[in-house]
């Protein structure tokens, strides 16, 4: 996979976002009003401007067609420059959203300020972009999609509409990820991880003044009340498991790889943006290999120590930080994917990390390939919808039967929060990646079958229990809020929550997890 042996290549920076961020730059980088506000000013005026006064004209987030997700075709020799434009587009986006998100007030003065020195400089940015990723995919003998400049302009949703749309589907593409999402498919923890979310809004939180409707959030960019809810008045969601057929894989194998006590961090995403820095824009905890970042390559992988207590696991194992928004800074308060770009507050370890590989209930399942990557989840749901999200939130005590995409939970008194991630488990049986980073692999369907031409290999489930201070809603907003980390304009929606991973073995260890698997015996 040569793509991962580029150059290094640092996103692209647009000089038109220079004199806009310029208005609200410190010492660190752009400050994030809400952050500073004095102490007479609620957290969602400290933007700037008078929010009550224009509440419904103001624009809460930007909205973009997610390019990667039509580009499911790439030539295997253009994808590095490709995924290296889909990163820079990603940078315009975060430079747009920092643009919106400092100048309210001009926004409150002019109706057209928005589409005039935001969203049509975007477009521009945008299509010279796109001439570049259709340039470098017919020099490698590709086809591009045809309605690739269709792509290029950019919407503003209004604050009133700023929550997930679940039928809108722009720009994400489902590819078979989502067959599989309600069919109650064991995690190897036995709380049917692929629950829908029937009543999870029953009694939740959906009142309250024009500050629920705003952005809200330590940092402006989310989340607000609307995002939580009570887990005690929600409604049993989750369906049951699937019937096991006799030959079906009943074993388990789990690898304990930490909870990232040594604290490695960084903002890449070697999957989807190799030799960019900061391209995922927001923070991740990484367990299992320990040289993962945007310019590792295979042979790095291999050379790489583990956290895992087996040393044959150097797979990567790595998901978005959760931050509690009290008021506090981290590390990263002042650095690209943290503070300066709305991820705030006071990170969490979790407490513990399960991570664990069950079987099919239909059939016996074949090893994973070397170096496969997989994403679980889609970061941009709330501008894309929710075809691939597979986002799943519960207490302990409720994850048999309450699981949450679309809300984060309020956990009782005594319960802990959790988020739990079921992998995709039907490979193609040829491709360790795909262009777009999803056809080469799918969700089976509600029966456990897998898609025709697809193979089922063990599914990597994992479980991550936190001790969250306790969210409470007060006058139509959230205190102590809790959020994942996520790019700046998706407003730290739940159903952002995604997770990575990468099968990296050595002693034949993904051979011995499949026959774990397919014996029935429970391995470590």
């Amino acid at each position: 996979m040569g793509r991962n042996t580029r150059k290094r290549r640092m996103p692209l920076a647009t000089k038109a976002i220079a004199g806009a961020a310029a208005l609200a730059l410190g010492g660190g980088g752009l400050v994030w009003a809400n952050y500073y506000a004095s102490a007479h000013e609620s957290k969602n005026d400290a933007w700037g401007g008078n929010r009550t006064k224009a509440v419904n004209a103001q624009v809460a987030t930007i909205k973009c067609p997610d390019v990667g997700q039509q580009l499911t075709a790439v030539p295997e020799q253009a994808r590095g420059e490709v995924d290296g434009e889909l990163a820079t587009l990603d940078q315009q986006i975060t430079e747009a959203y920092q643009r919106l998100a400092t100048t309210r007030d001009a926004q409150t003065r002019d109706a057209s300020f928005v589409q005039n020195a935001i969203l049509g400089p975007l477009k521009d940015r945008r299509k010279v972009i796109l001439d570049r990723i259709k340039l470098e995919i017919n020099r490698a003998g590709g086809k591009t999609p045809g309605n690739l400049d269709d792509l290029a302009p950019c919407t503003g949703t209004p604050v009133e509409q700023n929550q997930t749309d679940a039928g809108d589907g722009e720009g994400g593409q489902d590819n078979g990820q989502n067959d599989g999402q309600n069919d109650g498919q064991d995690t190897g923890q036995d709380n049917g991880q692929q629950g829908d979310n029937g009543g999870q809004n029953d009694g939740g939180q959906q009142g309250g003044d024009d500050g629920q409707q705003g952005t809200g959030g330590q940092a402006g960019n989310g989340p607000v009340a609307a995002d939580f809810v009570d887990i005690t008045t929600v409604q049993p969601n989750v369906p049951a498991k699937p019937r096991k057929s006799r030959n079906a894989s009943n074993g388990t194998f789990t690898t304990r790889c930490g909870v990232n006590a040594n604290g490695n961090h960084n903002t890449d995403n070697v999957i989807v943006a190799p030799g960019v820095a900061n391209g995922a824009h927001h923070l991740h905890d990484y367990v299992g290999n320990q040289k993962i970042d945007a310019f590792a390559s295979n042979d790095t992988f291999l050379q790489s120590a583990t956290s895992c207590q087996n040393k044959n696991d150097l797979s990567a194992y790595y998901w978005p930080v959760i931050r509690v928004q009290d008021g506090s800074q981290d590390f990263d308060q002042d650095a690209d994917g943290g503070g300066k770009e709305g991820n705030v507050g006071r990170i969490l370890k979790p407490l513990q990390a399960e991570i664990k590989y069950v079987g099919s209930p239909t059939g016996k399942v074949v090893a994973m390939p070397q170096f496969l990557r997989i994403i679980t989840g889609d970061a941009k749901t709330t501008t894309n919808g929710l075809a691939n999200a597979n986002a799943h939130w519960s207490c302990t005590g409720f994850e048999n039967k309450v699981q949450l995409t679309e809300q984060y939970p309020i956990c009782p008194e005594g319960s802990k929060m959790v988020r739990t991630f079921a992998f995709q488990s039907c490979w193609d049986g040829q491709n360790t990646d795909s262009a777009n980073h999803r056809t080469h692999i799918a969700f089976a369907d509600q029966r456990g079958n897998c898609p025709s031409g697809f193979k089922a290999i063990p599914k990597l489930t994992m479980r991550l229990v936190y001790d969250v201070p306790r969210p409470s809603i007060e006058n139509g907003a959230v205190k102590n809020a809790y959020a994942v980390d996520g790019f700046p304009e998706q407003l730290h929606k739940a159903a952002t929550d995604h997770d990575d991973f990468i099968n990296i073995t050595t002693g034949g260890l993904a051979n011995k997890i499949a026959n774990c698997v397919n014996s029935g015996r429970n391995c470590k």
